[in-house]
């Protein structure tokens, strides 16, 4: 699996400035990679006992075998990871509260390509870095894959999301996530994060938004877009219009399924 370069964050410090209270089943974070994973997690560690925090990898396919030991309800963890959907995945995660994150495919493309030519990324494609490539070949590359060594976004967005669906896991969108963060003080945003907690299994403290408020903190979070190490002036801040129909050739119905049209 490629490398990613992160700093350490502090959280785990942060956590004990607040009293916890102890899972009672396994909570896994799924997640379409470069969807928000990061920032979701971050968020969610400030209310759970760092003991019942699984830090030993991002959870997998190819080492679910090696970490369901994070999903198992005799000794319930919060873990994360991006774990497409098969029979293995499902019985792995049957006993656990399980949240599906995803990302409006249009931003995502542009945050897949930015992540790509970051310095964090160590995936053998350092030569995307190059200024051979214009915008649109590295967008499209983005959206159709790279033959033998990235994935297309089908192949994405299909097994790591929508197959998911109807499953019983709760569906939130990136996008959601970041409006509320912007209106912490609102009764919207009160709603919000109390519903993500109860479908996490956990419980609304009174100081939850001084949590959600240290988990957020992009400085907590390697690979936020303003930590990465990446010239990204090739891109465009919004899809062009012409990507946006290839989005849709790709992938027909996607952003609809997912609420985003």
């Amino acid at each position: 699996m490629p490398r990613i370069s992160m700093t350490q964050d502090n959280l785990n410090d942060r956590n004990a400035e607040f009293q916890q209270a102890p899972l009672t089943k396994p909570v896994f974070l799924n997640s379409v990679p470069k969807s928000g994973t990061h920032l979701l997690r971050n968020i969610l560690r400030m209310f759970v006992p760092v003991a019942q925090q699984y830090h030993d990898d991002f959870i997998q396919i190819p080492n679910l075998r090696q970490h369901s030991r994070a999903l198992h309800p005799d000794n319930p963890k919060l873990s994360w990871g991006h774990l497409l959907f098969s029979d293995e995945s499902a019985l792995a995660t049957s006993l656990s509260h399980q949240i599906l994150l995803v990302r409006d495919p249009h931003t995502w493309v542009l945050a897949r390509a930015r992540f790509f030519l970051s310095e964090n990324f160590d995936g053998n494609l350092a030569h995307l870095r190059t200024r051979q490539y214009s915008a649109g070949e590295l967008m499209n590359m983005m959206i159709f894959g790279i033959h033998g060594k990235a994935p297309t976004m089908y192949d994405i967005y299909t097994h790591n999301a929508a197959a998911w669906l109807g499953t019983g896991v709760k569906l939130y969108r990136y996008e959601d996530l970041v409006s509320h963060l912007k209106d912490l003080n609102s009764q919207r945003a009160e709603a919000y994060f109390a519903q993500l907690l109860t479908d996490c299994g956990i419980g609304v403290p009174d100081d939850w938004r001084a949590r959600v408020i240290i988990g957020s903190d992009k400085a907590q979070s390697g690979t936020a877009r303003d930590n990465l190490q990446v010239d990204d002036s090739r891109l465009p801040e919004e899809l062009p219009d012409m990507q946006k129909k290839l989005v849709e050739y790709a992938l027909p119905g996607l952003r609809a399924l997912l609420g985003y049209a």
